[in-house]
């Protein structure tokens, strides 16, 4: 009687097991089309940096081997945003970010400082 059980009991969770692996599912996503244009333009607008529109964060300004080692402090504490260096007479400055507003900028900011406490936001100035 007890290997009459035992043999039940067996096939009964072998069952169970069964059923429980045999669902399938499928997912449909249904996305406006106007998504992908928007994520697009979204790119071309991150990638240009020289946009007077957006928000820059100013890591140094001094001479260039301070702003080389600054840059290079900066890319390796903060992955997040690529430090670009510039030269406008007589110094040469290490920027950062590329923020869309100002709230963005200032949460950047708040983490910077705490490695380069002289560093400000800014918007560039357009060049003519």
């Amino acid at each position: 009687m007890r290997l009459k059980n035992s043999f039940f009991m067996m096939l009964f969770t072998a069952f169970l097991a069964v059923i429980g692996h045999a669902q399938e599912g499928k997912v449909t996503i249904n996305q406006d089309d106007r998504i992908t244009d928007l994520l697009e333009l979204k790119k071309k607008m991150n990638r240009n940096e020289t946009d007077s529109r957006r928000y820059k964060i100013q890591v140094y300004s001094g001479n260039r081997s301070g702003a080389q080692n600054a840059q290079k402090d900066f890319a390796e504490t903060f992955g997040d945003w690529r430090p670009v260096m510039h030269y406008e007479t007589p110094n040469f400055k290490v920027w950062a970010g590329n923020f869309s507003t100002r709230l963005e900028a200032d949460r950047a900011l708040k983490r910077i400082k705490r490695k380069f406490p002289a560093a400000f936001i800014f918007k560039p100035k357009k060049k003519k």
